[in-house]
């Protein structure tokens, strides 16, 4: 059995994601056969594997950090949340079912044989794996029926590392609080911790580390400092500033083009508009108010887990009408799945919504019938002049277009183009170096910009980024003490940290 590692976090977002990209990267740079794996994700933000299955992005990425191929077995359990109360259970890259927050307990012991089962394979198939926790480990209502963090470590005698946000503050009581509220066979199993995000003089931070160290019996593996840099393949669009800013803007090479992009409440595979932020001179901002679309130059309506829930939201907060307006100045307006829906003439929903015939923002010629079985799977084509790839995940389908096509394929056509407004299914087509810089300068022309296209391989960015991450864990992690984990486990003899795991009521 290969040796295996999980790592926790004290809270979501707590850098649970990309410590574990790093340490992927670090390992396979050292030549060591290594792969992720998430038992479960909870994320609108998905990507499809070869095999035609979803899992989450951060695995995609992670397996790319490994330098494999992304595959359904890496994150064998994905809740796609389409409301506050309910999810789409997507099992081994497949959906199976919608459950509520209740009715997704009394499914938890079948997926926990799946998640085992899958998690034994991957081992199987690499020196080691590198877990990822979901939330945090001591949400102890949960505890019992935990198929992701200490339930999985326990089942499967992993080692865990906890890792907890300094830029939230209160970090050291996160790390200490985490191991407290476990009980004794889980504490045993937590064997060191790491702070992310650390600004400063690390001598400032240093007695407390030695102070937790005292109180826990653990070692502080190690403190990764904030890299600004790092950006890419959020979980979440609440992942991004809180002005709304996607990326780091670096000056233009003429004008500025300015993209706003709604923030829909259940958007999915938000990460579609990074590419453009990662070109020079191009201002990306998710937006919640009308304002916010005034003076932009391209507007995306991403994608949505939740089509004509949200774009009912788009009609009541004057989103829509925003859009509208922006359309009829002659200026840029790109959808993508469930934005590319919105902005048809109809939606036919008895699937996701069940409300039937919806009227849609009509700046497309397209009717959108939503089917049973979901469109999953990777594509290929060409788009604005350029060869083009992506991936597909939506129910939708197109039931007729009266436009000209976006893309052309080797089976067809895919979107819709109609003057200023373009939609499209295809998850990923800004990622294309050629497509994305023809967008930009088709919506600069549009709005009179004089805009001046770089030449960023986005690929090439999103390496930098994984390579950076796993320079950070060479630099600043205690290497020996995580290689000594990953082959050993947890050693044995750590103490129990009172007051441990309520009884249970």
């Amino acid at each position: 059995m290969s040796g295996a590692l999980l790592v926790a976090g004290t809270t979501s977002d707590a850098g649970k994601s990309v410590l574990t990209a790093g340490i992927c990267r670090w390992l396979a740079r050292s030549g060591v056969s290594v792969a992720p794996f998430k038992a479960q994700n909870m994320s609108n933000n998905s990507f499809v594997t070869l095999e035609g299955g979803e899992i989450g992005r951060a695995q995609a990425l992670q397996a790319f950090a490994c330098g494999v191929e992304p595959s359904v077995r890496f994150n064998p359990v994905l809740l796609k949340p389409g409301s506050d109360r309910s999810s789409q259970v997507v099992v081994l890259g497949q959906v199976d079912g919608t459950v509520s927050a209740l009715s997704y307990r009394s499914r938890k012991a079948a997926l926990m044989e799946v998640v085992l089962s899958t998690l034994e394979s991957v081992r199987a198939d690499h020196d080691v794996v590198v877990c990822e926790g979901a939330g945090s480990p001591a949400e102890i209502n949960l505890r019992a029926s935990d198929i992701a963090n200490m339930g999985l470590a326990r089942a499967a005698g992993l080692p865990v590392v906890v890792v907890g946000d300094i830029d939230r503050g209160g970090v050291l009581a996160h790390l200490f609080g985490t191991v407290a509220l476990l009980d004794a066979a889980d504490q045993a199993l937590v064997a060191g911790f790491v702070v992310n995000k650390f600004r400063g003089d690390r001598g400032l931070l240093e007695p407390g580390l030695a102070q937790l160290r005292g109180l826990t019996g653990r070692p502080v593996l190690g403190v990764l400092p904030w890299r600004e840099e790092l950006w890419l393949d959020a979980e979440d669009s609440l992942s991004y500033a809180a002005d709304g800013v996607v990326g780091r803007p670096t000056p233009p090479l003429g004008e500025w083009l300015r993209v706003a992009v709604p923030r829909l409440p259940r958007v999915s595979n938000a990460t579609d508009v990074e590419a453009l932020a990662a070109e020079p001179g191009v201002s990306v901002r998710f937006a919640t108010a009308p304002a916010a679309l005034a003076d932009a130059d391209l507007v995306v309506l991403p994608g949505s887990k939740a089509t004509v829930a949200d774009l009912a939201w788009l009609r009541s907060t004057g989103l829509a009408e925003a859009v509208l307006a922006h359309a009829r100045a002659g200026k840029a307006v790109v959808g993508v799945c469930g934005g590319f829906q919105m902005l048809g003439r109809v939606i036919d929903d008895r699937v996701e919504s069940g409300l039937g015939m919806v009227e849609g923002l009509g700046l497309l010629d397209v009717e959108v019938e939503f089917g049973a079985a979901k469109v999953l799977g990777r594509v290929s084509g060409s788009a604005f002049g350029h060869p083009a790839t992506g991936y597909e995940i939506h129910h939708g389908r197109v039931r007729s277009c009266g436009d000209e096509p976006v893309v052309t394929t080797a089976d067809g056509a895919e979107g819709a183009r109609r003057g200023p407004v373009v939609g499209t299914h295809w998850h990923g087509l800004l990622e294309n170096d050629g497509v994305r810089r023809a967008v930009l300068v088709w919506a600069a022309a549009l709005a009179g910009r004089a805009y001046v296209p770089g030449e960023v391989s986005f690929a090439a960015v999103r390496a930098a980024q994984v390579d950076l991450l796993g320079d950070l864990v060479a630099e600043h992690l205690d290497t020996e003490a995580l290689l000594r984990l990953i082959d050993g486990g947890a050693p044995d003899g750590l103490p129990f940290i009172p007051p441990g795991a309520p009884p249970s009521p």
